[in-house]
């Protein structure tokens, strides 16, 4: 995947739909350091917590085959059923401190990325086969650096490691000369003071290396300009597209509009930059409602359809341009503009009346 892209081509931060992308791909944040230190850690908490009476238990098993051997049976039945009964006190001394030891091995990928499965990582792939790329990964810039953390974290873990058991040096000495019961003493306190600086060296070298993995997962995830802006075409649609749609919706919100001005009551208009038309019916209406406006050549639009049908035209250049900017198509003329239109539709009607009456007397 992002091994066989053009690395100087990507420049651009990853977006989260590629870091989403490479995740289910199997691709991400895991530092093997991680996961050594959470399983180490948790190695040491079962010791803590169950070493005691795991020895305990262990010494008192194996006592039997020192202290009796010859009440064991030596027939095949007996000691089969000896191996059983062996195995299940084994499985039940050992078994809490393996399963700790579990559930630190799965918190210690729990904690760097949420769960994910795919087969991408277990797909064969014959051009990892390759000789030469095979030698490329062995002895090339990524091998000689995984040699050289390994190096650096055997000499920081030796190093803490040796801080503690160097002091200690005369107790060591003397373990020969000491009891069963003091010699494991000396050698759990021992121990445990080795796993505690194990454990804080690790911690130093897992928080060094989850930020290293992170970095080097970002780079490799990172995108070529052209990669944006396919990214933005597939999640957004094409710009293209969505420009020729909003321009269809444009042109048919044009003819709904001049559909719409045969039934206006009144065009007011700038004379010609500006147009609205206005319907109101006494009545039935709180207040006149836009049925149209525009603009330039809309506006001339829409006074030629005004007079091939009859709809009045009022020239008022503040108040065609105040309701064009302040009211769309579908809208009620807001409140402040009511005393001005009232005037104009006053007018207006008072004309139409006025026709009606000459009409009648011829």
């Amino acid at each position: 995947m992002a091994d066989d892209r053009d690395q100087s081509q990507q420049t651009e931060e990853p977006s989260q739909k590629r870091l989403d992308d490479a995740h289910e791909h199997g691709d991400i944040v895991k530092s093997a350091e991680v996961q050594t230190l959470i399983l180490l850690l948790g190695g040491t908490l079962a010791i803590a917590i169950f070493g005691h009476s795991a020895a305990a238990s262990l010494t008192n098993l194996f006592r039997t085959f020192l202290a009796e051997p010859d009440q064991m049976g030596t027939d095949s039945g007996a000691l089969i059923a000896l191996m059983r009964s062996l195995l299940g006190q084994l499985l039940l001394i050992v078994g809490p401190v393996f399963g700790v030891m579990m559930v630190a091995g799965l918190a210690g990928n729990l904690v760097q990325h949420r769960p994910v499965f795919t087969l991408e990582r277990i797909k064969p792939d014959f051009a990892k086969l390759s000789l030469t790329k095979g030698m490329k990964r062995m002895f090339g810039l990524d091998g000689l650096t995984n040699l050289f953390k390994g190096l650096i974290k055997i000499a920081i873990v030796g190093a803490a490691v040796w801080t503690q058991l160097w002091p200690e040096r005369s107790r060591l000495e003397s373990v020969l000369e000491q009891s069963p019961a003091g010699v494991a003493g000396d050698m759990n306190h021992l121990m445990f003071k080795v796993l505690i600086a194990a454990l804080v060296a690790l911690t130093a070298i897992a928080a060094a290396d989850y930020l290293l993995q992170r970095f080097q997962f970002l780079k490799r995830n990172r995108m070529s300009k052209q990669e944006v802006k396919e990214e933005y075409r597939q999640s957004e649609g094409d710009p293209l597209v969505k420009a020729k749609v909003r321009q269809i919706r444009l042109e048919r919100a044009k003819r709904r509009m001049i559909a719409a001005v045969p039934e206006a009551t009144v065009v007011i208009m700038n004379p010609t930059h500006f147009a609205v038309a206005l319907k109101y019916e006494s009545g039935k209406m709180a207040a006149p409602v836009c049925v149209a406006k525009g603009v330039d050549a809309l506006a001339l639009r829409i006074r030629d359809v005004a007079k091939e049908h009859g709809v009045p035209i009022v020239e008022n250049p503040p108040l065609a341009r105040a309701l064009h900017a302040t009211v769309d198509v579908d809208e009620a003329v807001p409140p402040e503009h009511y005393r001005a239109v009232a005037q104009v539709i006053g007018y207006v009607m008072r004309l139409t009346g006025k026709l009606k009456a000459n009409q009648k007397a011829n």
